[in-house]
């Protein structure tokens, strides 16, 4: 199954985990965002019903995603054109949208604030 981990890292972790890709570690399939703020505010719940949509489904039309999440293509154009921006989609050669993925997995940890 090929699953990528939606989730918050920071500058540093990304090239520490960088660094140990290029000395031939492993490192799976990753979509990192600075912030959980910034990851909520990117994946909204009508962009994660397209993820769903797409998880498995292979590349599609932006029509055919639409009529899939049943919502108005020009509103689903911009939520790819989003999506597509930060590197969660990707375009094929013949402009339809492909999501890569069989499964996703979220992770981030809430913490305390300091007083």
């Amino acid at each position: 199954m090929n699953t990528v981990t939606l989730g918050v890292a920071s500058r540093e972790a990304i090239t520490r985990s960088f660094a140990a890709a290029m000395r031939g570690e492993q490192q799976g399939e990753f979509i990192s965002f600075a912030t959980p703020e910034l990851l909520l505010k990117t994946l909204t719940q009508l962009r994660w019903d397209i993820l769903k949509k797409m998880t498995g489904a292979g590349a599609m039309s932006i029509r055919e995603l639409a009529r899939r999440v049943g919502r108005d293509v020009r509103r689903v154009h911009d939520d790819v054109l989003v999506l597509l921006n930060v590197g969660v989609l990707e375009r094929a050669e013949n402009g339809d949208i492909g999501f890569p993925y069989d499964a996703v997995h979220v992770d981030f940890t809430l913490q305390a604030e300091a007083a």
